[in-house]
């Protein structure tokens, strides 16, 4: 059964940073890409990025591009992403998930851009 556990949200000034974690479980994680994704309330969830299973291929949606960073550890079946320069508009819940789509995800972790 697929577990995925993230962390590391919370309240933030605008400019600030944040790294997310998400801890996963009960499938091969080293044989998935893996993916975020952040949805606010009412609106449609929607991806962030992607990242191959030996971290070669990272894709980015265009507004996180240059500030987000997605990385793993296959070691210790972790997913990451590092989040600079935060912005009130990032203000969301984040997932991370195994499908591109983010249906199969952990319960999220909330972040809250704000001075």
């Amino acid at each position: 059964q697929v577990q995925l556990v993230e962390s590391g949200g919370g309240l933030v000034q605008p400019g600030g940073s944040l790294k997310l974690s998400c801890a996963a479980s009960g499938f091969a994680f080293s044989d998935h890409w893996m993916y975020w994704h952040r949805q606010v309330p009412g609106k449609e969830i929607e991806w962030l990025a992607t990242v191959n299973t030996n971290e070669k291929i990272t894709v980015y949606e265009d507004f996180v591009k240059g500030r987000f960073t997605i990385s793993r550890d296959n070691a210790k079946n972790f997913l990451y992403l590092q989040m600079n320069n935060l912005r009130p508009t990032d203000t969301a819940r984040y997932y991370c998930s195994v499908d591109q789509t983010g249906t199969t995800r952990g319960r999220g972790t909330q972040v809250t851009v704000s001075s």
